[in-house]
């Protein structure tokens, strides 16, 4: 409803900033829609709805397109507005409740604070990806240990051959072949690294078989016998390890049963309904996303908490493999096993998410065998209109999270001024 009360109230003041642009009256704008001027009065000060044919005929006699006029048009720079209001720093408190007239009054301003905000998160998203690949790229890892290698030989040999003295000829010849045959690593090395980093800006950094796997199954993954479009190995054996898993548990919940049992909004009674495991039924609404789930997201983790599986909802702030928040309700299920944890979190744009967290044990091995535990957490979109009520405030991981006041904060963050 509030979103709704936004537009009308952004639908209103278009109305009349356009009405005072052309230095109309109301009565004759009025006269020209075939209303009274009463009524466009209220409809100007936002007292009244306006319908489809109505916006036409204002429009017609506004000398403006419907599209400037129509309700709902701007709901996602609306939304743009306030998530880049989110992002400003703790001491500034803008209006977020004006944000529809802000955009009504001052378009261009408001399309240049979007447009700024926009620019600032994919400068954002870009540093993230560099700094990751920094630390964790194996290649480039590589690349800047053969360049240090091939410097430090360099170095060496022209010492030497700096320091003056007497070299025999044939010694003074192996210096210089040296040298010659560093400088041309070095050049060719830094050649390649030059090359590599210019990539950066040309595609999406996919370094672990994780996320090569995870980028398959969000485009839609083909069958277990046609993983061999992966490019690593060790991608193409998780991709079919991955699906087998799946396949299996559709069979031990079909389909069509789970879309029935998914009329009702609680996974945890839907399980009981089922007489299946909760967090069987969790795993296939991430993946099935029957109706009411279709924006379903899940978490998977082991003991040590490593991100094991990831398919995100919507908004749901994701670090990449190797790093998460330890706020996540997620790793708050490792500690209470068997027991299902409800929780509502509130990610740094505002956006916020139902969570159910369970963690599982079983024994592989057998009684023998070691103790080993998952924990996996099903995530939906807080539905429009909700109570209001507290929500935990979450991160994606400390390096890139934006929160200044955080108990948990094991590092500084990359996003942080000092």
């Amino acid at each position: 409803m509030k979103q709704r009360n936004g537009n009308r109230i952004l639908t209103g003041t278009r109305i009349r900033e356009r009405r005072l642009a052309l230095s109309r009256r109301q009565a004759d704008v009025a006269r020209a829609a075939g209303i009274s001027a009463a009524y466009l009065n209220l409809i100007e000060h936002n007292h009244r709805p306006v319908g489809d044919h109505l916006v036409l005929r204002l429009a017609a006699a506004l000398e403006v397109s419907a599209a400037e006029l129509a309700e709902g048009r701007e709901e996602a720079q609306i939304a743009a507005l306030r998530e880049a209001a989110v992002r400003l720093p703790d001491d500034v408190a803008p209006e977020l409740d004006q944000a529809p007239e802000l955009l009504a009054r001052f378009p261009g301003w408001a399309a240049g604070l979007i447009a700024t905000a926009r620019r600032a998160d994919a400068l954002e998203r870009q540093l993230v990806t560099l700094s990751d690949r920094m630390r964790q790229d194996p290649y480039l890892l590589a690349t800047l240990h053969e360049v240090l290698s091939a410097v430090t030989s360099v170095r060496s040999t022209a010492s030497i051959l700096a320091e003056g003295g007497e070299i025999p000829p044939d010694w003074r010849a192996r210096f210089h072949a040296n040298l010659d045959a560093d400088s041309l690593r070095l050049s060719n090395t830094a050649q390649a690294l030059v090359a590599y980093l210019d990539s950066f800006e040309a595609q999406d950094a996919i370094f672990t078989p994780q996320e090569e796997v995870e980028a398959w199954l969000a485009a839609g993954a083909p069958p277990v016998e046609d993983a061999s479009d992966l490019a690593s190995d060790a991608g193409r054996a998780l991709a079919r390890a991955h699906l087998l898993r799946m396949e299996e548990e559709r069979a031990a919940l079909p389909d069509a049963a789970l879309a029935v049992a998914a009329r009702d909004p609680d996974p945890l009674r839907m399980a009981q309904r089922l007489g299946q495991p909760l967090d069987l039924v969790m795993r296939r609404l991430a993946a099935l996303k029957p109706v009411g789930f279709e924006a379903a997201g899940l978490l998977v983790c082991d003991g040590s908490g490593a991100l094991t599986l990831r398919r995100p909802s919507l908004g749901f702030p994701l670090p990449r493999p190797g790093d998460a928040c330890p706020l996540w309700p997620l790793f708050q299920a490792l500690a209470t096993p068997q027991t299902a944890i409800a929780h509502l979190v509130e990610a740094p744009s505002g956006r916020r998410f139902r969570t159910l967290s369970l963690a599982t044990r079983h024994q592989p091995l057998g009684t023998d065998g070691p103790v080993l535990t998952r924990a996996q957490m099903l995530i939906l979109p807080e539905e429009a209109g909700a109570p209001a009520r507290p929500a935990l405030p979450i991160g994606p991981a400390c390096r890139i999270c934006p929160r200044a006041e955080c108990a948990a904060r094991r590092e500084p963050s990359i996003l942080l001024t000092a």
